[in-house]
């Protein structure tokens, strides 16, 4: 078990690996992520239970469809629909996506420091909806990745498959062995270390502050 830190796909030190690009995951790491008040709000809105919403979105396994690229924005607010037997309107959606999410303003500021010195980015397991509507769901993020947030559904295969993260650092033109990505779920560092990236699991602002400090990367 990792309790956060850096992981080499070659078993190396990582400080000796010149980092030009870090990848970060966007919830759980520089947003707090609340499912439940997703679910709650789109079930005041569709005057469904919370049980249906949840069923809808993940029991179902649209929302893991739709986070792969196997469907589009369209087709998935229209099954979603079908699923809960009413209409539901893309801003309603959008609406609940943005009861969510909560910036994590400590780690945004970590990130607006590695900017300084590095290339940053978004790689997140989610449909375009999402990343195209950043800006209304998740102002400070959009402000400071600015063009640089990508969904998985982009490259058509979601973390820990090595396609997310090979098709992310491809659009962005860098290497693997020269990018840090940084995830608070386990299997995705090590899904990014077995595409020859260099990982670090998430635990707190405080720990990764201090290990990007020691390794004076800001």
């Amino acid at each position: 078990m990792h309790n956060g830190g850096f992981w080499s796909s070659t078993g190396t030190d990582a400080m000796t690996a010149p980092i030009t690009l870090v990848l970060f995951d966007m919830e759980g790491v520089l947003t707090h992520y609340d499912r439940a008040a997703r679910a709650d709000h789109l079930a005041e809105t569709t005057g469904r239970s919370a049980e249906q919403v949840r069923h809808a979105i993940w029991g179902s396994g649209l929302e893991a469809r739709a986070d792969a690229g196997e469907i589009g924005d369209d087709e998935y607010l229209q099954e979603l629909g079908h699923l809960l037997g009413c209409h539901v309107d893309r801003a309603d959606w959008l609406a609940s996506r943005r009861a969510s999410i909560t910036p994590n303003t400590e780690t945004l500021a970590l990130a607006a420091k590695l900017a300084g010195r590095h290339s940053i980015a978004i790689l997140t397991n989610n449909c375009r909806l999402v990343t195209d509507h950043i800006a209304y769901l998740n102002p400070p993020v959009a402000q400071l990745f600015g063009q640089h947030i990508y969904p998985s559904a982009a490259f058509g295969a979601t973390k820990p498959n090595a396609q997310a993260y090979l098709g992310c650092i491809g659009q962005l033109g860098c290497r693997a062995a020269h990018t840090l990505f940084i995830d608070d779920t386990e299997a995705n560092v090590q899904g990014a270390v077995d595409a020859g990236l260099l990982g670090y699991r998430f635990v707190c602002a405080d720990a990764l502050a201090e290990e990007l400090a020691r390794r004076r990367m800001i």
